[in-house]
């Protein structure tokens, strides 16, 4: 069976412009919602999907944090080119990394990391995720188990250079959030099991913004924008963005 992925998205609206940033083996259906809330709301809103997300599993282990840095950047350069000067960025998970990231590399009129990790999980529980995220897209392709487990043991044979990258990113990232001076919302889920969740205090503690606030949310896990109290979080998000000094 044939499944229909999500595809990047471009809601054009007003002259503020948000980059909307997926997570580690997800893709723009991470932040539709949150981007459609900010659309009604006279935002414009980009997300752009990572090589090797959005498709099967199998391009996923060929690609790396490099080439997702490179379309982060294509993602903000697109808004730009699109004539919009003043850029917010939002972004869930490893999105959050890529957002602290682009804090202190671009001109960026707010942050909002969302359940963004500064402290490396090993290799081993990381890959357990990459076989989760395997297992469920085979799944939903409506593949038999059979089929399945055959896809998988092969799936377990390609070396996943990529999880060493991602953890020299994600160190990379933490020594340099004290470079960041641009307003920052740190959002933090409670429940949050795939990440230890005192990243967010370091995000918050070590950046040198002088506007800054963080929240948790009881009764969220890792993906927030997806989870129970994401009503709640689309009006954060919104509040913090109408308090950031926009020309416009």
């Amino acid at each position: 069976m044939k499944i229909t992925m999500p595809k990047p998205f471009f809601f054009e609206r007003g002259h503020r412009a948000v980059l909307l940033l997926h997570g580690f083996t997800g893709n723009s259906s991470d932040v539709r919602m949150l981007g459609r809330f900010l659309e009604k709301r006279g935002y414009t809103c980009h997300a752009p999907h990572y090589k090797g997300h959005g498709v099967p599993p199998e391009e996923l282990v060929h690609t790396g944090p490099e080439e997702w840095w490179k379309d982060v950047m294509d993602g903000y350069n697109f808004l730009k080119n699109n004539g919009y000067d003043e850029i917010a960025v939002a972004g869930l998970s490893l999105g959050g990394v890529f957002s602290l990231k682009l804090g202190y590399t671009v001109p960026i009129k707010g942050i909002i990391p969302m359940c963004a990790p500064m402290y490396i999980k090993s290799e081993e529980v990381m890959y357990e995720g990459v076989l989760e995220y395997a297992r469920e897209f085979k799944n939903r392709e409506g593949k038999s188990e059979e089929q399945i487990e055959l896809e998988m043991n092969e799936f377990k044979k390609s070396p996943m250079n990529t999880l060493k990258a991602l953890q020299n990113l994600i160190a990379d990232v933490r020594n340099n959030v004290d470079m960041i001076y641009a307003p920052t919302f740190v959002v933090q889920a409670r429940l949050d099991k795939m990440i230890k969740t005192e990243s967010a205090d370091i995000i918050y503690n070590e950046i040198e913004s002088p506007v800054k606030q963080i929240k948790w949310y009881e009764e969220s896990g890792h993906v927030i924008t997806l989870d129970k109290e994401r009503d709640k979080l689309h009006e954060d998000v919104y509040a913090f963005l109408e308090k950031l000094d926009w020309r416009e």
